[in-house]
């Protein structure tokens, strides 16, 4: 069940840009939920991939949709299977 991220094609730069944006901040946010729950090799791909996305999200948002419908559907999937293995966010995030 692969989802389709079509509609990228129908918004113009800024509003994709933005969608790039978003998704790096959900995957850094998926990042700090699995270092705090000990999972430190998933942080820090979820962390990698964030930073990649931000960096290039002028470039992704402007050049080849294809291949930015490939990252959103990779970084979702990424969110995903965190969500899916973890399904009960924690109340409490404290590190010591």
């Amino acid at each position: 069940m692969e989802e389709r991220y079509d509609f990228i094609k129908d918004l113009d730069v800024i509003e994709r840009e933005e969608i790039f944006i978003d998704i790096a901040r959900a995957l850094e946010q998926t990042a700090r939920d699995a270092f705090i729950e000990g999972y430190g090799q998933f942080a820090a791909m979820s962390t990698s991939m964030a930073e990649a996305i931000r960096i290039n999200a002028d470039e992704l948002a402007r050049d080849d949709l294809h291949n930015s419908e490939r990252v959103l559907q990779q970084a979702a999937a990424m969110i995903a299977k965190f969500k899916a293995a973890h399904p009960y966010p924690l109340v409490s995030k404290s590190v010591h």
